[in-house]
């Protein structure tokens, strides 16, 4: 608990002390990173929490968005409330809307409560370019920050610090909610339902207040959206919106706290800094989710947790030749599916096409990859890639190996896998014996 608490404190320092160390573009990605972390906090308590899967979470962050474009531009500008102050328009929004929503999705469970959600923020989706009043429209609705309290809010570094300020009281609120009775019972939904009816909770109405509060927080999200772009339109409500928040979640790890907002800031950061280099950079965060699924259910802030254990169970000294191994191994495999990918997208590029239909009967052109001709017949093309790969695989493979020693050496009872094998084939003689001896 100490270890955490000084974590979360480096965390917050080197968060204020952000703006000092970056341009005014990196400090915009750094405000997405933050909105994109709330979102995905947010989500993660009707998910991670109480066990309900949305698939339409983003119509809450949109509503969020335009409750406080709506409430920026009242009183001919002015605002309804302080520029500071504007995200609770879209907590309010969002927690409305979240409500009414709520209600009628938590009437059903599991396969059926996501296609409810996802029917709503379809619904949403379809409605709000031809509700121009509301939503403006495909134009969107656009607006301004008003000074406030003796700031103007026209630098990049004051939004990040009003966005900082909200997100941390935001995921502050988040934590005291899951030390309260309520936050107990929210897990209780996702672990034992039928339970908490038979005890004599209304599970319905706390299934709906559950939701309701994961939407309020996605509209504070949307509001700080807001204020950053000072413009919204109706591809908030867009499906690919809600798809994110489910990535990212899952991908930091829904059963640590902050896992969900580690996941979204790093993918958000992944994809303002991978998008202008590659088009393939959708493909490799898909790759991303489904290796983290398959072998790191716990999420990204899971390894941590690993690493504590099995660096106190073996020691620092014996588990650094074993984490050096994976290390490098993840990095090689990285490297050669990123050149493969490359390579392939490349190949297959309808600019590619069109010059090997230009140049008939002639050899393939070379491709520029990585600041070098690549010739697609020459072997040390493919080559590259396969070393590559097969020395990740290779090195993954020896980390396990000494892994395995390690716990032989901690447990003699439990056998490696060539222990088991020769274990197997001992039994197998065994057996072939024993029938000899019958016959």
């Amino acid at each position: 608990m100490k270890n955490s608490l000084i974590a979360c404190l480096a965390g917050v320092i080197l968060l204020v002390a952000l703006p000092g160390m970056l341009s005014q573009g990196l400090l915009n990605a750094a405000i997405q990173m933050l909105i994109a972390a709330l979102f995905a906090s947010a989500y993660n308590l009707l998910c991670g929490q109480a066990g309900m899967l949305s698939f339409g979470h983003a119509a809450y962050f949109g509503v969020g968005a335009f409750a406080t474009v709506h409430a920026m531009n009242a009183l001919g500008g002015e605002g309804l409330v302080p520029t500071p102050l504007m995200p609770l328009a879209g907590a309010v929004g969002g927690l409305l809307f979240g409500g009414v929503a709520g209600w009628f999705a938590t009437k059903r469970s599991g396969t059926y409560f996501a296609m409810i959600t996802l029917a709503i923020a379809e619904l949403v989706h379809s409605l709000a370019p031809h509700l121009k009043g509301v939503f403006g429209g495909e134009a969107g609705l656009s607006t301004m920050r008003m000074p406030a309290w003796g700031l103007d809010f026209g630098s990049t570094t004051q939004v990040y610090y009003l966005t900082l300020a909200w997100v941390l009281l935001a995921l502050v609120l988040l934590y005291l909610y899951t030390r309260t009775p309520l936050g107990r019972l929210t897990v209780g939904l996702r672990e034992n339902s039928q339970r908490l009816r038979f005890l004599g909770y209304n599970v319905h109405g706390l299934s709906t207040a559950v939701f309701a509060i994961s939407a309020m927080f996605s509209g504070m999200a949307g509001g700080l959206q807001v204020i950053s772009n000072e413009s919204a339109n109706y591809v908030l409500f867009d499906p690919s919106l809600s798809a994110a928040a489910v990535l990212n979640t899952y991908i930091g790890g829904v059963q640590v706290f902050l896992g969900p907002a580690l996941g979204a800031a790093l993918m958000t950061f992944f994809g303002y800094a991978v998008s202008d280099l590659t088009q393939s950079w959708l493909l490799y965060q898909g790759i991303l989710f489904v290796l983290v699924m398959m072998f790191m259910p716990a999420g990204l802030s899971g390894i941590a947790g690993v690493a504590s254990r099995l660096r106190e169970r073996h020691g620092t000294g014996r588990m650094a030749g074993v984490f050096a191994l994976a290390v490098a191994g993840a990095a090689l495999l990285g490297a050669g599916t990123v050149f493969l990918l490359e390579l392939l997208q490349r190949l297959f590029s309808l600019d590619y096409r069109s010059l090997v239909q230009l140049n008939a009967g002639k050899p393939w052109p070379d491709v520029s990859l990585f600041d070098r001709a690549w010739h697609p017949g020459a072997p040390l093309t493919w080559m590259v890639p396969a070393l590559l790969l097969a020395g990740g695989a290779l090195s993954l493979w020896l980390s396990r190996r000494r892994l395995e020693r390690l716990e032989c050496q901690e447990d003699p009872r439990r056998p490696s896998s060539d222990g088991m094998a020769s274990q197997s084939a001992s039994v197998g003689t065994g057996a072939d014996e024993s029938k000899e001896e019958l016959a």
